[in-house]
């Protein structure tokens, strides 16, 4: 069989080329230990899997548990590899795909700094005002704005605040739980 044919679509490439790209955002419970993160971001990078947003930090100090959320894209066949890749990560204890299993909640921190005077000033301030952003700083020649909620949200303040001054941007990347009663894993439950 030649390369062409495989790529086209044949039982041998694993299915369609042309499936739709999707963005899913996973949670990894894993060991609170050195070198995991490189471990999964390796996995990535070795495989050429795409990450969007990354985060992690200690979710339960007695069972030493961290979180790692990841927001991701690629086919919906990807997707099911990169959770299937996850899962074999040795000190991986659980990947939920938040996407698939239903309602959850995103959120993500913003701070942005804007440099300006007169009008620009007062504009930023009220943009700030109607996505109920947070002065954490202030000069006689610039803000800093802090912002919470959905990426789409903090990439439209980003937006409005370019004209007015914007000089720099830090994001902390994308958080996220199940909606509901339900968890991944109780606290002090590792398996």
């Amino acid at each position: 069989m030649t390369r062409k044919r495989a790529a086209a679509g044949s039982v041998y490439s694993g299915g369609p080329v042309d499936q739709k790209i999707v963005t899913h955002t996973l949670a990894v419970l894993v060991d609170n230990q050195p070198g995991i993160l490189s471990r999964v971001v390796g996995m990535f990078a070795g495989r050429g899997y795409n990450i969007e947003s990354l985060t992690v930090a200690e979710v339960d100090a007695k069972a030493n548990i961290s979180r790692i959320t990841v927001v991701t894209t690629g086919t919906p066949m990807i997707i099911e590899q990169i959770k299937n890749q996850l899962g074999r990560l040795i000190p991986v204890h659980k990947v939920s795909d938040l996407t698939a299993e239903g309602p959850h909640v995103e959120r993500e921190l913003l701070l942005v700094k804007i440099a300006g005077h007169g009008e620009h000033r007062v504009e930023s301030l009220r943009i700030a005002d109607i996505f109920r952003a947070r002065v954490v700083d202030s000069t006689t020649e610039s803000f800093v704005f802090e912002v919470t909620g959905s990426s789409e949200k903090l990439s439209a303040f980003i937006n409005l605040m370019e004209p007015l001054g914007l000089v720099e941007v830090s994001r902390t990347g994308v958080v996220a739980i199940s909606r509901g009663a339900g968890a991944i894993m109780k606290r002090g439950e590792a398996d």
